[in-house]
């Protein structure tokens, strides 16, 4: 599929999106990078070590985070995405779940949309996404509360089915789809590890998949390690990923989830016979 102006491979290989968060209050570096000289400097560094998109967030969707007005959002993602369009030549994603914040985004370079609700919290992004002609990312989501899970796996796939429908009702090609089964939102810890299990499954709705995993609760929680002690968890999940067929792995600690995915590739792609 293309990205802006990359082809990507997404059949044959994993490529990493690197995490830049330009908020306050993330739960993994809030605060670190919401000025535009250190986010353009953490971006070159994630780059150098292998990144291939820059995923820019400028809400904290941590567990109980505090919803932001759009032009909130706004005023903190666009300045660093026109910075970083002017600086690298890499596709940059915006994270966000709202139209409004999308088509600023969008406006300003953002080649891909990476949202959250999968196109329902907010429809219009679909219209956003298919007028611009730019890539999606549909993750999966569900509010428990409201809808508890009868067949989680199946569940899971029929939710982010009812994602790409809406996606095509607006007039989005497949071509621009990538989907993300959510580890971490609406779903417990064995939740999140059996779907990290089962990532092949998603491979049955026909698009690319990202895996989202970096130094979350699933994590923390299985190695008993707090935020800044979970990489070689993560890594250790970009490894399943890359063997499940993950096009894309969504990653803090670019260098060593790279080095993983290259080592990975290189095994799974060796030949010899008895």
């Amino acid at each position: 599929m293309k990205i802006g102006s990359r082809e990507f491979d997404t059949e044959n290989k994993t490529y990493i999106m690197g995490i830049l968060n330009v908020t306050p209050d993330s739960f993994s570096d809030g605060g670190k990078f919401n000025s535009i000289d250190n986010a353009l400097k953490h971006a070159e560094n994630m780059i150098k070590d292998g990144a291939d998109i820059i995923d820019v967030g400028g809400e904290s969707t941590r567990p109980g985070y505090t919803l932001i007005p759009d032009d909130e959002e706004i005023k903190r993602v666009v300045p660093v995405i026109e910075a970083l369009v002017k600086e690298f030549d890499v596709p940059v994603s915006i994270d966000t779940y709202k139209s409004a914040v999308a088509k600023a985004a969008v406006e300003a370079g953002s080649t891909l949309v990476n949202d959250i609700w999968g196109f329902k919290y907010d429809t219009k992004i679909a219209d956003v996404v298919a007028n611009t002609g730019v890539a999606c990312c549909l993750m999966h989501n569900r509010d428990l509360e409201k809808n508890p899970y009868d067949n989680y796996l199946a569940d899971v796939l029929s939710d982010l089915q009812e994602s790409v429908n809406i996606a095509h009702r607006a007039g989005v090609a497949d071509d621009r789809i990538i989907l993300d089964p959510g580890v971490g939102f609406g779903k417990d810890l064995n939740m999140n590890l059996q779907i990290t299990n089962n990532l092949e499954l998603l491979s049955i709705l026909g698009y690319p998949v990202l895996l989202g995993t970096s130094r979350k609760s699933m994590i923390g929680l299985t190695l008993d390690v707090p935020v800044g002690e979970r990489m070689e968890g993560t890594v250790a999940t970009s490894v399943i990923g890359v063997i499940k067929g993950c096009s894309f792995v969504r990653v803090h600690d670019v260098k060593e989830n790279k080095r993983a995915v290259q080592m990975t590739e290189a095994i799974l792609n060796s030949s010899g016979v008895l």
